[in-house]
């Protein structure tokens, strides 16, 4: 069954990643829907056609289980990935606001990336900051008791929107 991974546009480490924790089989389809997401940031259709043959399983019932789950991603990242956090603190410090605010600047909605693949956006439950709320983070640095007022000026600051 492994002869098969070598004929796979998969990146030698993905494929060492399947070997070492004998997973091509029926039951380890998310692991190997894991292992494909760390390793590209997303699951594309390509690899789904790769795991579709590898497990022999057809590609529609992969992307069915994989879009259960929150976790998978099927575009990737923009160049500038901004998270932004709606849970508790963060909701009532505004960031409906500051969601609002970041689809007009980006023009695209939360899980979205923009056509020219620069900018992402995604909402978040919870970044681990709750004092500090509202709370963003572009590419995993954060930023603290973010205001809507201030949000375009962090933006430019940051170098992340083009004028």
């Amino acid at each position: 069954m492994y002869a098969i991974l070598e004929s796979f546009n998969m990146s030698q480490k993905m494929k060492a990643s399947i070997k070492k924790y004998n997973l091509p089989d029926r039951s380890s389809l998310l692991d190997m829907l894991q292992i494909i997401q760390d390793s590209h940031g997303y699951i594309s259709e390509k690899s789904i056609a790769d795991v579709s043959k590898l497990l022999s399983l057809p590609s529609a019932k992969i992307y069915g289980i994989a879009s259960f789950y929150d976790q998978f991603r099927f575009t990737p990242y923009g160049k500038f990935h901004i998270k932004i956090c709606d849970g508790t603190s963060c909701h009532i410090s505004d960031s409906p606001v500051i969601i609002r605010e970041l689809e007009k600047i980006l023009k695209i909605k939360p899980n979205e990336t923009t056509h020219d693949g620069k900018y992402s956006l995604e909402t978040v439950t919870c970044l681990g900051a709750c004092g500090k709320a509202a709370i963003l983070s572009v590419n995993d640095k954060y930023y603290t008791e973010v205001i809507p007022e201030k949000l375009k000026e962090l933006l430019d600051t940051l170098n992340v929107i083009e004028e």
